[in-house]
């Protein structure tokens, strides 16, 4: 266990991983965006835990995130993904990732990259929080609540403001690390 550690990230091995090099790291790869924001919607109603020890089926199962390959998937493929165990089997968040890999190209063609349309919601700055405890985070903001009207607009699902926040904290668009964490990075 690190000292001062946001508390969520010592519950298990890969949680620590994920913490210590993935959350709040400052991402502009279109590739891993749609995979967070794939996973993020997978986890509605569901805990990190479940998709992150799931994340390699869903690479599999969903193309190495490849939001061109997934867009194109079938209606008959989706429904063969229901019966694959390695995934969350809920055929609305199934459904949801191919949809929000049509829109996430959309959106690459409009802004160039799903990227630039993220980081331009903070003029390219990730915002920083400075919370004491992990209870001072809030489950939504400001910025989540235009973000995920936007997104829903563009045609995306399962991009609830929860959700969104959730996504922006995972890619560092927002660093929500404890000030006491040795991984803060603002």
């Amino acid at each position: 266990m690190s000292e001062g550690r946001c508390s969520w990230a010592d519950s298990s091995p890969a949680m620590r991983i994920y913490h210590d090099r993935e959350w709040g790291v400052p991402s502009h790869d279109d590739r891993y965006l749609f995979e967070m924001v794939t996973l993020e919607g997978a986890q509605a109603g569901l805990s990190w835990a479940t998709i992150l020890n799931r994340r390699d089926g869903y690479r599999r199962a969903f193309a190495n995130f490849d939001p061109v390959k997934v867009a194109a998937f079938s209606d008959r493929k989706l429904d063969q993904l229901r019966k694959d165990p390695s995934i969350i089997r809920n055929r609305l968040k199934i459904y949801s990732t191919r949809t929000n890999a049509q829109a996430f190209i959309k959106v690459q063609s409009e802004f160039g990259s799903f990227a630039k349309y993220l980081w331009d919601w903070v003029d390219g700055t990730p915002v920083v929080h400075r919370p004491q405890t992990l209870a001072n985070l809030p489950a939504t903001t400001d910025l989540s609540d235009r973000i995920s009207k936007d997104l829903k607009r563009r045609g995306f699902t399962f991009v609830g403001s929860t959700i969104v926040y959730a996504t922006l904290q995972s890619v560092g668009v927002v660093d929500d690390h404890v000030t006491s964490c040795p991984f803060k990075r603002g």
